[in-house]
């Protein structure tokens, strides 16, 4: 996997992302520190990719168990240290997970396994953060 970041000029603190797989992010930085708030921090970017990851691995788990599920949002909620570095210390994910007739152990299965075994960006983060996780489903 490899990637590129190049920074977009001295007027600010934003940067523009080309993935290997030819796509294109920017990120900026906040307005005290020389940012313009135009994008999301590279930071956000971290947390959101996890939420990916682990959204990705829980659907996927789910349709190959067969179970009908329509619709998968994640919501997380992270705390960071104080001082520098600033890694993340707390992140808390909630699953709200759409079907028809899901059974709540398949999902619970679908999220431990994803946290536990499949999501490498949760388990990366793992290392400097107390992960918890929650889960509600919503027949639709």
């Amino acid at each position: 996997m490899e990637c590129k970041v190049s920074w977009n000029g001295p007027s600010g603190m934003s940067f523009l992302a080309q993935t290997g797989s030819g796509h294109l992010v920017t990120m900026d930085g906040a307005p005290d520190g020389g940012g313009h708030n135009l994008a999301p921090r590279p930071m956000e970017m971290v947390l959101l990719g996890t939420g990916g990851c682990t959204a990705y691995d829980v659907v996927l788990i789910l349709k190959r168990g067969r179970e009908d599920v329509r619709g998968c949002e994640v919501t997380l909620k992270a705390e960071r240290a104080e001082t520098e570095p600033k890694v993340f210390t707390r992140i808390h994910f909630h699953f709200t997970v759409t079907g028809k007739n899901l059974k709540p152990g398949s999902v619970e299965r679908a999220v431990s396994l994803s946290h536990d075994k499949y999501c490498s960006a949760s388990i990366m983060l793992a290392k400097t953060a107390e992960i918890t996780h929650s889960f509600e489903i919503v027949e639709g």
